[in-house]
């Protein structure tokens, strides 16, 4: 065991312990509609599903499976907890402002070092790792107790590397190929089990190649929970209950000890076995389960101008070779389950490492090529990586709580492009892969947080405190044109902390008006102007502002979802209109759309679009 810790040593990968998040000038001119190209999403991710019942109660309490409060946001992460309240709890919250979709956060695989004595280290290589200590076989260590089996089986067998996963998951049969050597350890409420895989990456039927030939081994230690207290089949049943679809997270890929924002090629083939295994055993218990929405993919990666083909290894981008191994066995395992991914973008001009939208939308077109179902890119406001403004105000300082992270500057000089820009390049992206034949959907993942401490939610959160409703609308109003579905990271915490917390001002507030896009639009003779966006009924009133203008233009909500609808809306989105003679407003101005609802409140964000010329 000795020479394994010393070949160990220059292979250690970095910590995943629980997989937190980190945390162009254009114009938008009401000439004409954007037509998407349709796509067709997997059932799985679109149709809605039906709470099982309208009220019930259990020793968590008494909840209701009505909602009550529908939001624009329909899809929250949460963060695992111990807690079978808390989780019934979150659910209950998230279904009552419209959510129908909760992503969890996961956790890593990891190399690790071993000890003399077969013992695993931690992270560091300095002391036992305590959560795996305990698995002992026989008065063995478990990592010692399956070299000893498998050089019983053949003399020539050794184990090359040792590797890790922590999971409060439990799993069945389907997780081996081997009974004979592969096993699990009950020791206390933690339950080890030991995977042993080739480290050629390929992966065994079964027992024979093992007493067969001498070769080397990776050993794979998860502790996970107990058989009845199995995470995932608790969620699932959660949302078969509330009508809420869950994507558990994949195992999150090794991290390059070069360079920790990108994955370890080196431990990719094992990535996959362990993928493999867990999705065979998810396949063998949880096939045709609707609330099984898909699957996320938890590395996180930086929207910018990247390569993958899968035809050519040296030019593909590393870290999304790896994704599309382990895509291509979520296909195989669990057809027609997409896989969810959350990239970050990154648009401050000072940093070379930063992307213009167009750039963005290349990296894009690469992630779809990976079997990617799903991208949800981060807005990247809540870090303060990009900012929320519209074209005409680049010129303008950039929004106070962001200055800690660009300084006390002007929009245009801080930032490539506004979330806008971002996402109305990726939606053009999307579409040219759609044509391609591609079935992949744009989300939004509207980041509820700021970049700033002043008000921390808890002590994981670390520099990211507390947003309000105004400005999680803001965010909604700059992505809204363009995709499918607004997810938010992420649940725990950032919405239930404070009070109010901003899960209770969106339950009060809900039916704000949110508008999203505005296009000039006739009815009959007359001209006018069609408003898309969230709650905006009859009685609604539309304000009307340009530079030199008279006096602004007051205009009621004359209809209401009056044209036929756009495929691959988000849930809750329609269409007003107004009737607005166009021909007053000058050539290439830029006019301010202010919306109302009839009881006064006024949308946090109001639109800006130019008509051309």
């Amino acid at each position: 065991m000795r020479w394994l810790t010393a070949f160990l040593g220059v292979a250690i990968l970095a910590v995943v312990a629980a997989i937190v998040l980190v945390l162009p000038e254009g114009a938008d001119a009401p000439a004409s509609d954007r037509t998407p190209v349709a796509s067709s999403p997997s059932t799985t991710s679109s149709a809605a599903l039906t709470p099982e019942a309208s009220a019930f109660t259990d020793p968590c309490g008494t909840f209701d499976t009505k909602v009550a409060s529908p939001y624009a946001v329909t899809g929250y992460w949460l963060i695992p907890t111990t807690d079978h309240c808390t989780w019934r709890r979150q659910f209950g919250a998230i279904h009552e402002v419209g959510g129908d979709t909760v992503i969890r956060i996961g956790w890593g695989l990891q190399a690790r070092r071993v000890d003399e004595d077969g013992r695993i280290m931690d992270n560091a290589g300095e002391e036992i790792d305590p959560r795996y200590e305990p698995c002992v076989e026989d008065g063995l260590p478990c990592v010692a107790a399956a070299e000893k089996d498998l050089q019983a089986a053949n003399p020539g067998n050794r184990v090359s590397w040792t590797f890790v996963y922590r999971t409060d998951e439990a799993f069945g049969p389907g997780l081996f190929r081997c009974p004979e050597f592969e096993r699990t350890v009950t020791v206390g409420k933690t339950v080890f089990y030991r995977i042993i895989a080739p480290d050629d990456g390929s992966d065994d039927p079964g027992c024979a190649n093992i007493k067969n030939s001498g070769r080397g081994y990776h050993v794979i230690l998860i502790a996970g929970a107990e058989q009845d207290n199995d995470s995932l089949t608790e969620l699932l049943d959660l949302g078969d209950q509330f009508g809420v679809r869950v994507f558990p997270a994949l195992p999150l890929a090794p991290r390059d000890p070069a360079q920790a924002t990108r994955a370890y090629k080196d431990g990719t083939d094992t990535l996959t076995t362990l993928t493999r295994r867990i999705l065979q055993d998810y396949g063998a218990r949880f096939q045709g389960r609707e609330s099984l929405g898909g699957f996320y993919q938890p590395f996180e990666l930086q929207m910018r101008e990247m390569s993958y083909t899968g035809k050519d290894p040296d030019d593909d981008h590393a870290t999304l070779k790896v994704y599309a191994s382990q895509h291509q066995i979520v296909e195989q395992e669990m057809p027609g389950k997409p896989i969810l991914v959350s990239p970050y973008i990154d648009a401050r001009k000072r940093l070379k490492f930063s992307a213009s939208p167009k750039q963005v939308a290349k990296g894009f077109e690469a992630m779809v090529r990976t079997g990617v179902g799903i991208i949800a890119p981060q807005d990247s406001r809540g870090t303060g990586k990009v900012g929320l403004f519209w074209p005409d105000q680049r010129d303008e300082q950039v929004d106070e709580r962001l200055r800690p992270v660009v300084g006390e500057t002007t929009n245009g000089t801080a930032y490539h492009g506004s979330t806008r820009d971002y996402y109305r390049e990726m939606a053009a992206a999307r579409d040219r892969m759609v044509a391609q034949g591609y079935n992949v959907q744009l989300w939004a993942n509207v980041e509820a947080f700021e970049p700033s401490a002043e008000e921390p939610c808890a002590a994981r959160t670390g520099t990211r405190g507390r947003t309000d409703k105004k400005r999680l609308d803001t965010a909604v109003t700059q992505v809204g044109r363009y995709v499918s579905k607004v997810v938010s990271y992420m649940w725990s915490d950032f919405f239930t902390c404070g009070s109010p917390s901003l899960a209770e001002d969106i339950a009060r507030d809900a039916d704000r008006p949110i508008p999203v896009d505005a296009v000039r639009k006739e009815r009959d003779i007359q001209d006018g102007m069609e408003i898309r966006g969230y709650n905006m009924p009859m009685g609604s009133k539309v304000t009307i502002t340009w530079d030199g203008q008279e006096a602004p233009k007051v205009v009621d909500v004359a209809g209401v979802d009056l044209s036929e609808p756009l495929p691959d809306l988000p849930t809750g989105m329609r269409t007003a209109w107004i009737p607005f003679d166009w021909t007053q407003v000058p050539d290439d101005t830029w006019v301010k759309i202010e919306v109302a609802a009839a009881d006064g409140r006024a949308a946090a964000e109001a639109l800006h679009v130019r008509m051309n010329a």
